[in-house]
């Protein structure tokens, strides 16, 4: 059910993963985090923001940012967030791609897309090969995609993996 901490189980060993390879100067997309919707994206967003910034030694030292395409009308006007605060995560697309967050929100048609465009190439800098920084693909929600939805995502989970170079198995 909801507030039963299903997002800590993954959010805490990803925020780990991700202190220590800064710490070790490796920069890149360190996870990957899947929504099946974009307002749980959204949602989930604010809830790292507010941990992430709760905790002297993440805050300024772990990312994380969200691309989940426009939800948008094309004349309405949003407000973009190029850095993190305490109740945003990074959502302006150009900083994202100049500077890869530590954690990415996205949503599995916006993934097929940044694998890809050779607009967002930049973004797996440092995640390619057996050394990459990439360390978790997290499906939160995972029981949602079954059917035709969960063979896409089957699909887009074996091109990520030949687009990283890493063994299929």
């Amino acid at each position: 059910g909801t507030g039963s901490g299903k997002t800590e189980c993954f959010l805490f060993p990803v925020l780990d993963h991700c202190l220590r390879k800064n710490s070790a100067n490796q920069p890149g997309i360190k996870a990957i985090v899947l929504y099946p919707m974009n307002a749980l994206a959204f949602d989930q967003a604010r809830r790292i923001a507010e941990v992430i910034s709760s905790y002297p030694e993440l805050n300024g030292n772990v990312t994380a940012g969200i691309l989940v395409g426009e939800d948008r009308d094309p004349g309405e006007k949003r407000i973009v967030h190029k850095s993190m605060t305490a109740a945003h995560i990074i959502d302006d697309r150009a900083s994202i791609i100049k500077s890869p967050p530590d954690i990415l929100l996205t949503n599995y048609k916006m993934l097929d897309l940044l694998l890809m465009k050779p607009e967002f190439e930049r973004l797996w800098a440092g995640a390619v090969g057996e050394d990459s920084s990439l360390q978790f693909l997290v499906l939160d929600e995972m029981h949602t995609y079954d059917g035709a939805q969960g063979s896409d995502v089957s699909l887009l989970i074996r091109r990520l993996k030949a687009k990283l170079k890493l063994d299929q198995g």
